[in-house]
């Protein structure tokens, strides 16, 4: 999944008085703040106050950004507990523990990595015509003005990435070779071919055609003059300065700081106190169980061969691959609606926004895994948006499709996401609270729920869940093996390719993101087997009280939360149904 999330600001500390007011008072000056110094962050969210700005990608930018949250901290602390309820007590420790991690990240002087082998503000900008609404003559107006403002958000951000390779903070080789494609790849000689100008190929009823004209001539101006040769000066750049310096080494450890950088991650991402020989220990465990479900599977289908073969099978017959682009689509498509129309029998509230479904852009197709979600906007009347790789189609077994999609899609990214974009919280926690293991982990969870829906219903279709979810076992062995343990690249790869039905390109490529991203991959597994664990204890202790669209509806209710802090509500949630 892809989401833009920034945080910023600087506030004074004032005297409390009605403790559960001064909550919901600091959560609001951060979210003004936030958005104030955020203006492309707040666009998205439907605050259209500085839609003509893109912001400011500095460190010293994010210096007094970390001031701010620093400030919000100190008010946070302030606030007395016992005037608070217990649902406002957790309340506060979400938001101390959101801005907390914050702080401490810019703390490490990796901050100043500010892309990877996915992507970066580059790319980030080119999904703009799918993410901005574009409705009336000042939306075309203020898009325009930040098309002419890309050069200095460029100038900056090669600023941050000159002061990285200054600390040596850089980004490995292994994972840079699609890189310069993906920004040489958003520039066209004729910019009516660019991805920048697709919001000017359609002209709304509410503009007359002479104005449309003109701002069509605005718009390939800008994207002739502006970003075109801003992008070929960050190629330049990176060509000339960057790639060459690319270091050898993989590991987070490897870097100045890199062991403390690395603990932190894994705090920030799994919102745990686990250590890494834990998880790597966690990973192993989970790689044995689920390599015995493998074993019986194939047995189970009279297949001639051990689980090994049986993969071979899967990975190299031309069968369970589509041909074309359109065909792969044309899967999916047919996937999304299937799994849609089981929705209502594991959950009571669905959410109001749609999702579509769009081809991965060519210029970052290479460097990206099979697919993501990128979350849409009810206010700005944007739907959600999953995102699918149709490069390399012989990579992209349809059998994968079912767990990719319930993942991706529904009941995973877009329906929690949305869901969480409705509820009646904080506009700080509905806009600014991600924690990963509650998100990707519930990913992972939807997963399992294709049993459920009846969507497995092919031993390949079956191998292609449990393949995914070794994947994300395999994780937590590879990720702490990298950048805990010293394991080299090829010996990551080995290990996804031994235990997981993954094709050679999806390994690679997620090899490549563990190594860009340290941590991240350790969310899923955790987060997964958290609300697996508390679904099986609600299960037991309420009987023939448990209801699952119920349950599903509580562990979605709140938003994203630490795990522990999951725990809690789902155990007071247990009590409540007790007492019905």
């Amino acid at each position: 999944m892809r989401c833009l999330l920034l945080l910023a600001g600087l506030v004074a500390v004032p005297a409390f008085a009605d403790p559960a007011a001064d909550l919901r008072a600091v959560q609001d000056d951060a979210y003004r703040y936030t958005l104030d110094r955020n203006p492309l962050f707040a666009s998205l969210l439907g605050n259209h106050a500085k839609d003509d700005e893109l912001g400011d990608p500095s460190l010293a930018e994010a210096d007094r950004q970390t001031t701010y949250l620093a400030g919000i901290l100190k008010r946070l602390a302030a606030i007395p507990d016992t005037g608070l309820t217990p649902a406002g007590r957790t309340e506060k420790a979400i938001v101390r523990r959101n801005l907390a991690d914050t702080v401490e990240a810019n703390g490490f002087k990796q901050r100043a990595i500010n892309f990877g082998n996915s992507g970066g503000w580059y790319s980030q900008f080119a999904d703009l015509p799918v993410q901005l609404p574009f409705y009336k003559r000042a939306d075309y107006d203020n898009y325009i003005a930040r098309l002419d403002k890309v050069p200095a958000y460029a100038e900056a951000s090669t600023a941050v990435a000159r002061q990285a390779l200054k600390d040596g903070m850089i980004l490995s080789c292994a994972v840079l070779g699609g890189v310069e494609k993906q920004i040489t790849g958003e520039v066209f000689a004729d910019p009516a071919k660019s991805r920048f100008y697709q919001p000017f190929l359609t002209r709304p009823a509410s503009i007359a055609d002479a104005d449309w004209a003109a701002l069509q001539a605005r718009a390939q101006v800008a994207i002739r003059d502006k970003v075109n040769p801003a992008y070929t000066r960050y190629a330049a750049f990176y060509r000339t300065e960057y790639a060459p310096k690319c270091r050898q080494t993989i590991g987070a450890t490897d870097l100045p700081g890199g062991k403390a950088w690395y603990e932190f991650l894994i705090r920030q991402q799994t919102t745990t106190a686990m250590t890494a020989e834990q998880i790597h220990g966690l990973g192993l465990s989970e790689v044995t169980r689920i390599r015995g479900e493998m074993d019986a599977l194939v047995a189970a289908t009279g297949f001639k061969g051990d689980r090994t073969a049986y993969i071979v099978m899967l990975r190299t017959d031309p069968k369970y691959y589509a041909k074309t682009p359109h065909e792969l689509m044309a899967e999916v498509g047919l996937m999304t609606k299937t799994i849609d129309g089981q929705m209502p029998k594991l959950f009571d509230r669905l959410p109001r926004l749609p999702y579509t479904i769009r081809e991965i852009p060519a210029a970052t197709a290479e460097g990206s895994t099979t697919a993501y979600y990128q979350p849409g906007s009810p206010a700005n009347g944007i739907a959600g948006t999953y995102y699918v790789n149709t490069t390399q189609l012989d990579q992209r077994p349809l059998f994968e499709l079912p767990a990719l999609t319930l993942h991706e899609a529904v009941p995973g990214h877009h329906n929690q996401i949305s869901l969480q974009q409705e509820l009646e919280i904080t506009q700080f926690r509905q806009n600014l609270t991600f924690f990963t293991a509650f998100v990707e982990g519930w990913g992972l969870y939807s997963e399992r729920l294709g049993i459920e829906m009846g969507i497995y219903d092919t031993p390949e279709k079956q191998m292609g869940r449990l393949s995914y979810e070794m994947w994300r076992a395999c994780r937590l062995v590879v990720d702490t093996g990298i950048h805990a343990q010293g394991w080299s690249k090829q010996r990551a790869v080995d290990f996804m390719t031994e235990n997981t039905a993954l094709s050679a390109a999806n390994i690679d490529a997620e090899v490549n993101r563990y190594i860009a991203t340290p941590g991240q991959a350790l969310a899923y597994k955790l987060g997964e087997l958290t609300i697996r664990r508390l679904r099986t204890k609600a299960e037991t202790e309420l009987g023939a009280k448990f209801d699952i669209r119920a349950f599903h509806d509580a562990v979605l209710g709140q938003g994203p939360v630490p795990l522990d802090v999951l725990e809690t509500q789902i155990g007071d949630w247990i009590a409540a149904r007790k007492a019905i």
